[in-house]
C-alpha cells in the first residue's frame, strides 16, 4: 500500500506540473511498483489519471484556460477509437502490449527533449473565434489517434495532445494544457469503460493510488507556473526514457501475467 501512495503521489505531481505526461507511468508503476496484473493496472491507471485529471484542471477553470467545444469534439472522437484499442490490447500478448508500451515512451520522451512548441494551427484566428472548416478534421484525426492509444495502452495521452493542440490546431500553450486535461478525462472514461469486466480491479489499491494522485496533482497545479517549464520537460523525459528501459528488461525477463 505504502508503494501506492508513492507512486500516486509521483503521478498526479507530474500530471499537475505538465497538463498530462505523468500517466504514462502509471501503468508501469501498476505492474512493476505494486504488483498489479496487466489486465487490473490499465483500468486502474485511466481511473486514476481520469480522476487526477479532473482535480488538475480545476484551478485553471476560474481562469478561463479551457477551450470547451475543441475539448468536446476531440474528446468525442477520442472515446470511440478508446474502444477500438481495448479490442486490439485483448488480442495482444502482454509482453507485446508492454514492449509498444515502452516504444511509445521513448517517442514521448524525444517529443518532450525536442518541444519548442510555437502557436500555428487552424483553430486560432487572429481575431478571435475558431476557422472550424480547417480545425475540424484536425481535431477529429489528432482525438482519434489519442483514443486508441488510450484504450490500446491505458494512458491518458497529454504528452500526444498537448503539441496536437498547439502545433496542429493552434491554441496558446496556457489553454492547451487546461484543455488537454479535459481531453483526458473524457478518454480516461471512455478507456475504463471499454476495460470494464476484463478483470477485477483491486479497489483499496485503486483507491490509495488515485487519493495520493489527486493530492499530488493540486498540489503541484497551483505552483505550475511559478517552476521552470523547460527543466521539468528534460528531467521527465529523462526519468521517461529509464522506466522504458527497465519496461522492456521487465517484460523480456519476467513477463507479467495479464
Amino acid at each position: 500500500m505504502a508503494a501506492a501512495l508513492g507512486l500516486g503521489l509521483t503521478i498526479g505531481i507530474l500530471l499537475g506540473l505538465l497538463g498530462g505526461g505523468g500517466s504514462i507511468l502509471a501503468v508501469p508503476a501498476l505492474v512493476y511498483g505494486v504488483g498489479t496484473p496487466l489486465a487490473v493496472a490499465v483500468p486502474t491507471s485511466l481511473l486514476v489519471v481520469g480522476v487526477s485529471s479532473v482535480t488538475a484542471v480545476l484551478p485553471r477553470l476560474r481562469q478561463g484556460q479551457v477551450a470547451w467545444r475543441i475539448a468536446g469534439v476531440f474528446g468525442t472522437a477520442g472515446a470511440g477509437a478508446a474502444f477500438a484499442g481495448a479490442a486490439v490490447n485483448r488480442l495482444l500478448d502482454p509482453r507485446v502490449v508492454l514492449v509498444g508500451f515502452a516504444a511509445l515512451m521513448v517517442a514521448a520522451g524525444v517529443r518532450m527533449l525536442r518541444e519548442q512548441l510555437t502557436i500555428g494551427g487552424d483553430c486560432a484566428l487572429p481575431g478571435g473565434g475558431v476557422n472550424w472548416r480547417g480545425c475540424l478534421p484536425k481535431a477529429i484525426g489528432s482525438g482519434v489517434v489519442v483514443g486508441f492509444l488510450t484504450g490500446l495502452f491505458g494512458v491518458g495521452g497529454g504528452f500526444l495532445i498537448i503539441p496536437a493542440l498547439v502545433l496542429l490546431l493552434g491554441l496558446p500553450m496556457t489553454v492547451a494544457v487546461g484543455t488537454s486535461l479535459v481531453i483526458i478525462v473524457i478518454n480516461s472514461v471512455a478507456g475504463f469503460a471499454a476495460h470494464a469486466g476484463d478483470a477485477a480491479l483491486d479497489y483499496r489499491v485503486a483507491l490509495a493510488f488515485t487519493a495520493a494522485a489527486v493530492v499530488g496533482s493540486l498540489a503541484s497545479a497551483r505552483v505550475a507556473s511559478r517552476l521552470p517549464a523547460e527543466r521539468l520537460r528534460r528531467w521527465f523525459a529523462y526519468l521517461v526514457f529509464t522506466v522504458a528501459a527497465l519496461v522492456v528488461v521487465q517484460a523480456l525477463i519476467n513477463p507479467p501475467s495479464g
